[in-house]
């Protein structure tokens, strides 16, 4: 019986320790979120802004790019650059560079887009830098949204911000 112990814990402990050696073994530099990131095309479904004083939310939520026909398509690839099509409903296609904040969970793209006036029209000279610091509300294999705007944790109960989120929905491709 004492032979039985001991011969149960010798095995249980070269399991624990095959289990550790294998699971040891280098793997590549992806985690899960730049692998969901750069695993397809994300096409935008939807665009809100959220107006707050303080915390609190003020008027109503306003939702962009309701007429506009135009499929808006950001990629993030391998080498951390990426690329956004139509941006704000004008046709171009603009590229970048993109990194993930040490907690991952804040985006930041040093993408320069082509912007509107107020009222929708394009300005050839007003550029934009929509996702420089971008707050990554959720990111599954299915959906995407990112938050911009005033979306500093410090503020002040006056403190007026405008937030932009951004709903993409997944294209994924296959690469096998």
């Amino acid at each position: 019986m004492k032979n039985k112990k001991i011969l149960f814990f010798l095995t249980a402990a070269v399991l624990v320790i095959a289990g550790l050696v294998i699971n040891s073994c280098k793997k590549d530099n992806q985690n899960s979120v730049e692998v969901l990131l750069t695993r397809g095309k994300w096409q935008l479904a939807s665009v809100m802004v959220y107006n707050f004083v303080g915390s609190s939310q003020v008027g109503t939520t306003d939702t962009l790019n309701t007429n506009c026909d135009s499929t808006q398509i950001f990629t993030f690839n391998t080498n951390n650059t990426c690329g956004y099509t139509n941006f704000e409903c004008i046709p171009q296609k603009t590229s970048g560079d993109w990194t993930l904040s040490s907690d991952q969970l804040t985006l930041v793209s040093n993408m320069i887009c082509a912007d509107t006036l107020i009222g929708g029209l394009p300005d050839p000279n007003k550029k934009a830098q929509p996702f420089i610091n971008t707050k990554i509300i959720n990111l599954g294999q299915y959906s995407l949204v990112l938050e911009t705007g005033d979306v500093n944790t410090f503020y002040t109960a006056t403190t007026k911000r405008r937030i932009v989120q951004y709903g993409f929905v997944h294209q994924i491709t296959n690469t096998q």
